[in-house]
């Protein structure tokens, strides 16, 4: 049996009963493990780590680098990178505070001339990478500088603040308790209905699928982590509003991945773009658009943290990229491209802000931090690059 897959018992149509070999993400569950084994020492070495508190400021803190991630694991696996959105979080950031405090617009038309100015940004770069042939690292690495110069010049090098209290909600809000029940409630019911469903489809088209022990196995367990995440952020004050948009982001844009041609073809372009060109895919238009998601992604990002911390500055979202091509990476996306989740991203970004949080707590110097993220991150790479290798020996 081959690593990463485990048996089950399943009836085909028209074949009998016989064991098939049912797939899973070997990576995913890794990193599961992994989290578990962080979120146990921190809260042995700390007894405030789990208390809902900590918990709703930890889910706070990975948002931002979670939306960041959302897009950057598209731009990774076309074959791209994108170091420009760390800067872009703080430009989009700092317009969305200039539009609110200097000009005082409302929070609805900040937000909507934020994001469509995301886009633009995004539609530039991916114009000079897919149809200029420059290199998305020398794009980006150039947008990087030009969006903090710009920032600065803007800004005069001054914090922008405070917010209005409609804006603020964005990054600072709460939902209702009962509110966030019934959104756990109904998160719970479309995803038994979408599994089954999808169940249901493969045995009828003759694929293999997990044996109905295992899947309720699967469903139970979802249901019960959903439910408890509800249960734990309203002993706080409930479910914070960027998680939520987070929850939402990673939805819509995990059906894109898996379920449109749009999808499909990213992943064919990362992992074979001189094949996906001939097969007929219009690879410059596909790259085009993946900058334009992966920049209005940012230019949310840039909404959520200048509102939760009530102010925009100049060093907002400095070396942020970083802690989104960590979060992807870890997360089990490829490097070399065609491979790569949203799940796996926002896996590998709790792991980062799971670290950050409980050396944080425990008082831990701010270069340990560094060092033990620079570290994960290298080994998170090499792990991706001795499981291909061991693939094409298999």
């Amino acid at each position: 049996m081959e690593a990463g897959r485990v048996t089950d018992l399943e009836v085909k149509p028209g074949a009998g009963k016989r064991k098939v070999s049912f797939q899973f993400d070997m990576r995913a569950y890794s990193m599961i493990g992994a989290l578990i084994v962080i979120w146990v020492f921190f809260a042995i070495m700390n007894e405030t780590f789990l208390t809902p508190r900590n918990l709703s400021n930890l889910f706070l803190q990975m948002s931002v680098t979670s939306v960041l991630a959302i897009g950057m694991v598209l731009v990774i696996v076309s074959g791209q990178i994108d170091l420009s959105i760390g800067s872009l979080v703080g430009l989009t950031g700092g317009i969305a505070a200039i539009l609110n405090v200097w000009f005082h617009w409302s929070a609805v038309p900040v937000i909507i001339a934020t994001i469509v100015l995301g886009a633009l940004i995004g539609l530039w770069q991916g114009w000079w990478v897919a149809y200029r042939a420059v290199p998305a690292f020398i794009v980006t690495l150039g947008g990087m500088l030009i969006f903090r110069g710009i920032l600065t010049g803007i800004t005069d090098s001054q914090t922008v603040a405070p917010l209005t209290v409609d804006f603020k909600a964005i990054g600072q809000g709460y939902i209702l308790p009962w509110f966030g029940y019934m959104m756990a409630a109904v998160g719970v019911l479309i995803m038994a209905f979408l599994t089954i469903r999808q169940r249901q489809a493969r045995v009828k088209y003759g694929f293999e699928v997990a044996g109905m022990g295992l899947t309720s196995a699967k469903l139970i367990g979802y249901a019960v982590l959903i439910m408890g995440f509800a249960y734990v952020m309203n002993q706080y004050q409930g479910i914070p509003i960027p998680i939520i948009i987070v929850i939402v982001l990673a939805l819509v844009f995990t059906f894109i991945a898996k379920n449109t041609v749009f999808g499909r073809q990213v992943y064919a372009i990362g992992g074979n773009t001189e094949a996906a060109v001939l097969s007929g895919i219009n690879s410059k238009k596909r790259i085009l658009f993946v900058f334009v998601l992966c920049n209005t992604l940012a230019a949310v990002a840039g909404l959520i943290l200048t509102a939760r911390v009530n102010a925009a500055t100049v060093g907002a979202g400095n070396m942020y990229e970083l802690d989104a091509i960590a979060a992807c990476v870890i997360g089990g996306t490829s490097l070399m491209g065609g491979i790569g989740t949203i799940p796996g991203a926002l896996i590998g970004g709790l792991v980062m802000a799971s670290l950050d949080n409980g050396m944080s707590i425990m008082n831990i110097d701010s270069f340990w931090q560094l060092i033990v993220k620079g570290s994960i991150l290298i080994i998170a790479v090499w792990f991706d690059i001795y499981s291909r290798s061991q693939k094409k020996l298999g």
